[in-house]
């Protein structure tokens, strides 16, 4: 039985997490898409450690995503990016409609997704040492400070995710919140194994293998910063 026909994301008990489950209307095509492209696309967390080679069928390096929104960067990454193959994780279901909607017309091989909590995935499905690169734009900054214990961007979770990349894969965030951006800083910066590739305390130009979004151009042309933190595992 397909475990997305309710369209509502895998996740366990959790006493805080770093997101909410916005309203939202999935619109007919979205839907159609978990119909149609689903079973090609879809990964559920309830099957447990991911055999990526396999599911894939080739050894190829691996970035994973969390938090992908409508998905067009995704879409536009693992489109450019053919020699790579892409994970990414989302629990808003018209995002992820869009995204396998997208990806199913062009028929892209290279692009998996799951709809559950991303803490969940690394911990059950995500093998140690697996990842080469791993992306977080422009995530819930929750911007006042008696929600700050709600950002995904801790200590513990740089911890586990440190685990799961290779020597010397990367970690790219971008925010355009400058506080957020601040409290990434210090929290990668504090976190052993990894070193600032731009150089200590630096942020980093924007990577030509991220595109500039919708929400990105719009925020430029009002005058907002966006700042992008590239670090590498050392071990």
């Amino acid at each position: 039985m397909n475990d997305t026909l309710d369209f509502k994301p895998e996740f366990k008990k959790k006493a805080i997490r770093s997101y909410v489950i916005r309203g939202g209307r999935i619109t007919a095509a979205q839907k159609k898409a978990f119909d149609l492209y689903w079973p090609d696309y879809g990964l559920s967390l309830f099957d447990g450690p991911l055999d990526i080679a396999t599911c894939f069928g080739r050894e190829a390096p691996v970035v994973l995503e969390i938090g992908f929104g409508m998905g067009d960067s995704l879409l536009h990454m693992a489109r450019n990016e053919p020699e790579k193959d892409f994970i990414g994780i989302e629990v808003h279901p018209p995002g992820v409609g869009c995204l396998i909607n997208n990806a199913g017309k062009e028929g892209l091989r290279n692009l998996r997704i799951y709809m559950a909590d991303a803490l969940d995935v690394l911990h059950d499905c995500i093998a140690d040492a697996s990842l080469d690169r791993f992306q977080l734009y422009f995530p819930d900054p929750w911007h006042k400070k008696k929600h700050n214990k709600r950002r995904i961007v801790q200590l513990p979770f740089i911890a586990a995710l440190h685990n799961k990349l290779k020597p010397s894969g990367i970690i790219h965030m971008a925010t355009d919140w400058e506080a957020y951006a601040e409290h990434m800083m210090e929290v990668l910066t504090l976190s052993p194994g990894l070193v600032n590739v731009a150089g200590e305390y630096l942020f980093a130009p924007r990577p030509d293998y991220r595109p500039i979004t919708k929400f990105e151009k719009r925020g430029e042309k009002l005058g907002h910063g966006v700042w992008d933190l590239v670090f590498q595992v050392q071990r």
